[in-house]
């Protein structure tokens, strides 16, 4: 699948995290409406985890429609699991880390493999509360929304590190809902 970078919003300092039960609302309003496109567009939805461990496959599951167009996720934490679930080179994964713009995309593509679904989101990176094995500094994610047929865009994000690592995986997930909606749009407008 050929790859191209793409910048959404560019590797930008978010600012802190709103209360818990309005980001969650957020999430969920962000998950009806992916699922909305999605039926829109007769693609089904799969995901690929690491540091929001489940998060999105939790919210997009609760959405309204989810039984028929989200198809499952992956929450592979270790770097020996998304080489074993997802297919990340092993070498990929020795030579950058687990949090890179690569590791991100080449979860997307695995996910999009391993599953009949139309369009796939990774999110790896370090939601602390400590920096990752790699030296990742805590707040560090990066993301990828691939497509079959079209580019894997990729970006990163660096969150504010004084947040807690819960606000940092709700910030994720919001990026990574709001990244498959805009490629499912920019699609249909395409058609």
């Amino acid at each position: 699948m050929r790859r191209e970078r793409k910048e959404v919003g560019g590797a930008e300092k978010v600012p802190p995290d709103m209360k818990p039960e309005s980001r969650m609302e957020e999430l969920r309003g962000l998950a009806d409406a992916l699922i909305e496109r999605a039926k829109g567009a007769g693609l089904g939805i799969v995901t690929a985890e690491s540091c929001t461990a489940g998060l999105m496959c939790q919210v997009l599951a609760d959405a309204e429609g989810a039984s028929t167009f989200f198809h499952g996720g992956f929450v592979t934490y270790t770097k020996l699991h998304k080489s074993h679930a997802l297919g990340v080179p092993d070498t990929l994964l020795r030579e950058k880390g687990a949090v890179c713009a690569e590791v991100a995309r080449a979860m997307a593509e695995g996910a999009l493999k391993q599953s009949k679904a139309g369009i796939a989101a990774a999110i790896t990176g370090v939601a602390g509360p400590e920096p990752d094995e790699d030296g990742n500094p805590v707040g560090r994610v990066c993301l990828a929304v691939a497509r079959h047929g079209f580019p894997t865009c990729d970006f990163e994000r660096h969150y504010d590190p004084n947040i807690c690592r819960d606000a940092i995986r709700r910030h994720a997930v919001a990026d990574a809902l709001r990244a498959m909606t805009e490629a499912l749009a920019s699609v249909s407008a395409a058609a």
